[in-house]
């Protein structure tokens, strides 16, 4: 039996694992009793050392420590106070406003809307809800296709998981022991890449299938000008000019932002200039409504104003620390620190702060920041056990026979996710299954990208399976964003309060039905940022390192001098090296021969 046990330890881990989820603890509580029983296990049968977990009181205390996921309560803190103060319901009405006159154009507001909460609130749940509270009867009212609806909204929610600063991004960057700014960078291309892919899945449907997204009709348009004009003209008129002003800051960012932060002539990355045009034209597109208003120069029309004053601070607000982020001036949780405090004082702007939304923020914030750190302990104990039984060789032997090498790797660790994600929610994997993969990617995937650094390969790898994840929120039976809409999707058949019509209820089966394109849609976006991997690593900073032999080697000589000046001991010992040949070659001089060899690889390179 002890013999059984040693030679099948990892698998029975694996085994205990799936018991203790199986009877239904917490998944928290289920990893620590894995991790301590099998470290126990191990003991008695002579695996471990009986002082084992001595070590392991350091470890939580490490966590406990670690900065780096201070970032979580502060960006939910920012998600929850912009979500309660009421931003949700004003950006779909003013974004449905927009682009209701168009075919499709709901939805493509939703979509619009989706991901400006993804990157402002981060949370599935809020976006869902806010959104399947309002944007679905409308929807409904004006005939939209149930299945086109239903999906647009759980999948505009998801966006929360692939859009910086997703908290998904800042857990996966934690557990592959990479930088969180890099993992925002890296992931920032990839989730506006999925915004467009299903912004023309929509426009597609709308042209082929024109009656499943019809427009707005003329009386559900609200923001009209006294002449009856709609107001999209001046509307235009002002993202031209702010998007003008943009393009030129791209071209003069470089000579601008170098110098203030010290990168001498190397280029700008492309995510800081896009990040910092985008917000040089918000700002302009803020003060120019702000003058118009104040000044009473009627240049803007109703509909031009709403939009800047409803969309413009939120988009502000989230360039402000995503920038910050990406120039380096602040870290991700000197960033949420500063998301936070400017959800807090945009509330308190818009005259909806109190001290009830204040209590609500902090307490559903304390309740998520102690969810994930209590699974992270869990986890910590697991692995720590799982390590000990040389448990991350084990797995790697498990896909030493696959075909297809660093690639079949990819492609079996992408087909797991995405099975996983149908049972178990997105932090359990992301603190259960990729601290056991991290390891065996890092030895792996170099295969696939010969002369990238491993950091950057490791920011790709945590990049698709953080887009991988996105689906465990649509894939049945246990897709959150179907259950999020179905907890405030019409269950029942009712009179809609504006027609007097009679509405069908909307059924799970239509929402089930509804999330399968956006799946496919997600899954394709994997696929390409598998088979493209710059469209992360190119976001990255190349800072290589110089080193100049030369003035290393005078360094070295001169504190020789100095130690000999010191030291008589040292000076007898010069003069008596002194008698030998001072012909400076590797043999005689190790440190001299080292320095050649690196003045040599930098100059071919």
């Amino acid at each position: 039996m002890i013999e059984f046990i040693s030679n099948n330890f990892v698998p029975l881990m694996f085994a205990g694992l799936f018991f203790f989820l199986l009877t239904g603890i917490p998944v928290a509580f289920g990893l620590a009793a894995t991790g301590l029983m099998f470290g126990f296990i191990g003991m008695e049968v002579g695996l471990f050392p009986s002082n084992m977990f001595q070590a392991l009181p350091l470890r939580v205390f490490g966590i406990m420590q670690n900065d780096t996921l201070l970032a979580i309560p502060f960006f939910t803190l920012m998600g929850i106070i912009l979500e309660r103060s009421g931003m949700a319901e004003d950006l779909l009405e003013t974004v449905g406003q927009v682009f209701g006159p168009l075919r499709g154009g709901l939805a493509v507001a939703v979509i619009l809307v989706g991901a400006l909460l993804a990157a402002t609130t981060g949370v599935v749940a809020a976006a869902v809800i806010s959104m399947g509270l309002i944007s679905l009867p409308i929807m409904l009212r004006y005939g939209y296709n149930r299945t086109l609806a239903t999906g647009t909204i759980t999948a505009s929610g998801t966006l929360a998981q692939a859009i910086p600063p997703s908290l998904v991004l800042i857990v996966l960057a934690d557990q592959l022991g990479r930088s969180v700014g890099d993992m925002y960078a890296g992931a920032l291309i990839p989730g506006l890449l999925l915004v467009g892919l299903y912004l023309l899945f929509v426009i597609a449907v709308a042209i082929v299938k024109p009656s499943w997204a019809p427009a707005l009709p003329q009386e559900a348009r609200i923001y009209r000008e006294t002449n009856g004009a709609s107001g999209h003209v001046s509307l235009i008129a002002l993202l031209a000019i702010c998007a003008a002003v943009g393009w030129y800051w791209t071209t003069v960012h470089q000579g601008i932002v170098n110098p203030l932060v010290g990168r001498g002539d190397r280029p700008a990355p492309g995510d800081e200039v896009l990040i910092s045009a985008m917000t040089v034209a918000s700002l302009l597109a803020l003060v120019l409504a702000i003058a118009n208003k104040v000044l009473r120069l009627g240049l803007l029309s109703r509909l031009a104003e709403q939009v800047t004053f409803v969309l413009i601070p939120p988009l502000v607000l989230i360039f402000l620390v995503l920038g910050t982020i990406f120039l380096g001036i602040a870290t991700p949780t000197e960033g949420g620190a500063m998301g936070a405090v400017g959800a807090l004082l945009m509330a308190f702007g818009r005259g909806r702060m109190n001290f009830k939304l204040l209590k609500q923020g902090l307490d559903s914030t304390a309740k998520l920041a102690t969810f994930v750190l209590f699974i992270l302990v869990g986890s910590t104990v697991f692995s720590f056990t799982f390590n000990a039984a040389d448990g991350h060789i084990w797995v790697e032997h498990l896909f030493d026979a696959l075909p297809g090498g660093a690639m079949g790797f990819l492609i079996v660790v992408n087909v797991l996710v995405f099975i996983l994600g149908m049972f178990i929610d997105f932090f359990e994997i992301a603190f259960i299954v990729v601290p056991i993969l991290a390891p065996v990617a890092e030895k792996i995937l170099p295969e696939l990208m010969p002369g990238v650094p491993v950091d950057q390969i490791m920011i790709w790898f945590g990049v698709i399976i953080a887009m991988n994840l996105q689906t465990s929120f649509l894939t049945p039976p246990f897709g959150f964003a179907l259950f999020y809409l179905r907890s405030v999707a019409a269950k029942k058949d009712y009179k809609d309060r504006v027609t007097g019509e009679m509405i069908p209820a909307v059924t799970t089966a239509q929402i089930y039905k509804g999330s399968i394109a956006f799946i496919i849609l997600q899954l394709i976006m994997v696929g390409v940022v598998i088979a493209f991997p710059g469209l992360v690593s190119d976001n990255l900073a190349q800072e290589a390192q110089t080193i100049d032999a030369d003035a290393a080697l005078e360094k070295i000589q001169s504190g020789r001098e100095a130690l000999q000046q010191m030291s008589p001991g040292a000076a007898g010992a010069g003069e008596a090296g002194a008698s030998a040949p001072a012909s400076g070659t590797p043999a005689e001089d190790p440190m001299r021969g080292l320095l050649d060899a690196l003045k040599q690889d930098a100059e071919k390179k």
